[in-house]
């Protein structure tokens, strides 16, 4: 994103405002990210003319919706709300392979901790308890030879609904079932990332975040917040 370009707001009220952030794009500064030279809390900020707290965090290569609260006691009630495990959230994602119709991921996971953001973190902690629900979106084969083993090359497009939030639970559960996302460089497959950058120009992590419903802090109505699935993830798809 270039300096000139605001942050598309999909969500305003007096107390609260929804972003559809861009993949690449860090929350807020982050010191283990040194080459990052914009900010969404920032941006967001000077775009509003006043301070905005954000009330949880999407990864840099994840897109999508964003909340953000526009006072501390706005921030609070909300974050009582994602700790209590009262939010829903929908992703979609690009995967490897043609995944089942439907299924449930029980699978725990051990804290992925960072070298340097986590080295106070204790190392021995037992997995915690992730579950995650998908869906089967739409499958398409293409007329490329990207593994050695296939002549041609599967993907789905894929509903995600956690039901837990662990650091990078979609990433790592989709890979555990041997679908990874197309784009992850940590949890993915080197050639079919490849093929994607090749062949669709495609340089971010194929996983967004496109729907989030929630108790509104203030009115308690029930919020339900939705985008479009972005063109990137849909491209394979439409050959």
């Amino acid at each position: 994103m270039s300096d000139s370009e605001l942050l598309t707001i999909v969500y305003q009220d007096e107390y609260l405002v929804v972003i559809d952030k861009p993949s690449g794009l860090l929350v807020h500064r982050s010191w283990i990210a040194s080459d990052a030279k914009q900010f969404a809390m920032q941006m967001l900020r000077d775009q509003l003319g006043q301070h905005v707290f954000p009330v949880h965090r999407l990864d840099r290569p994840t897109s999508g919706v964003l909340v953000f609260a526009l006072s501390s006691e706005i921030a609070r009630a909300l974050n009582e709300q994602f700790a209590e495990r009262d939010i829903k959230k929908t992703y979609h994602a690009v995967v490897r392979g043609y995944v089942d119709d439907a299924g449930i991921i029980d699978y725990a996971l051990k804290e992925e901790h960072d070298k340097i953001a986590d080295k106070q973190a204790q190392a021995d902690k037992p997995a915690q308890d992730a579950v995650t629900e998908y869906m089967c979106i739409d499958r398409v084969e293409l007329p490329f030879k990207v593994s050695k083993k296939h002549d041609t090359s599967r993907y789905s497009l894929v509903k995600l609904m956690p039901k837990t939030g662990r650091k990078h639970q979609l990433r790592r559960h989709m890979s555990h079932i041997r679908h990874p996302i197309i784009g992850d460089t940590r949890h993915g497959e080197g050639r079919h990332n490849r093929f994607f950058r090749d062949h669709f120009d495609c340089h971010r992590l194929l996983l967004a975040a496109t729907a989030i419903e929630f108790r509104h802090p203030v009115t308690a109505e029930q919020l339900s917040i939705e985008i479009e699935i972005p063109d990137i993830l849909k491209r394979p798809f439409h050959q």
